[in-house]
């Protein structure tokens, strides 16, 4: 259950267009959010979040003075902003676009035109981020689960670690390739890998045959995450033996019922 409810968070709108933050300003009255400030550019969006701190930041992908991938990776790489969730809305289909944002850890990309419940899906993926809300499980204790995260992408570890330290996952390692985090598993034991798909040298589906060809950890759940969510490549995946595939970016209740399939049973 959520002590926080849409009508508690404050967002920070950052959009060019007058009509469209009144569009955007009209969906999310219409989920009972009305602490909303709003900023025109990247520039006074920096200021506005140096003078206070949103729960959200929803944001459009172009600007007179720059995109909304500058702004992502400023409050990613300032301390005190990082935790701050990022909601992408952009009429931008293109792969290569939006690419960068998936891999930086978004809470949700909207699609313009949006509908209400793509925006009340993302509200809630925001909600399960800000409030931690544990994994029960039958056989074990969600702190004692011990996890390996696998992704190039520091950001995207980030993302990954917060969502999973939310459910009360507490003994997490990180690998930052296929590569190291076979050296890892070398000398380490888990209960679960989450491992990003796209990645140099050893790549996820790689990292996962090499799991499954272990007598050590052939047990052990893989969860792929990939932002590459076609029917033909996500069967390709499927193949190498993972539990579950993830989309990116993957939403918080997702994740939670994903780990308690693949955790609750004995393998």
């Amino acid at each position: 259950m959520h002590q926080l409810n849409p009508s508690d968070l404050s967002i920070l709108l950052v959009e060019p267009s007058v009509t469209q933050r009144k569009v955007i300003a009209r969906h999310l009255e219409k989920e009972d959010i009305v602490h909303i400030r709003e900023a025109t550019d990247i520039e006074s969006a920096k200021i506005a979040l140096e003078k206070s701190h949103p729960d959200l930041v929803i944001c459009a992908l172009h600007f007179p003075d720059g995109t909304g991938l500058e702004l992502l990776h400023f409050i990613k790489h300032t301390e005190s902003l990082a935790d701050i969730p990022f909601m992408l809305v952009s009429s931008e289909w293109r792969k290569c676009q939006l690419e960068e944002f998936k891999q930086a850890g978004v809470v949700a990309i909207l699609p313009k035109p949006f509908t209400s419940e793509h925006l009340g899906t993302a509200i809630n993926s925001t909600l399960d981020l800000l409030v931690p809300d544990e994994l029960e499980l039958d056989l074990f204790d969600v702190h004692d689960v011990r996890v390996l995260v696998v992704d190039d992408s520091r950001l995207a570890r980030n993302h990954i670690k917060r969502v999973l330290a939310n459910l009360g996952v507490q003994r997490i390692t990180e690998a930052v390739d296929g590569s190291e985090a076979q050296t890892i598993l070398g000398h380490e034991m888990f209960d679960l890998v989450v491992t990003d798909y796209n990645m140099p040298e050893v790549d996820g589906r790689e990292l996962t045959e090499f799991i499954r060809s272990s007598g050590q950890h052939s047990h052990v759940p893989v969860l792929m995450v990939s932002s590459e969510a076609n029917d033909s490549h996500l069967a390709n995946i499927a193949q190498s033996g993972v539990n579950a595939i993830c989309d990116k970016p993957f939403e918080p209740s997702m994740v939670k019922q994903i780990l308690f399939n693949i955790l609750n049973h004995d393998h």
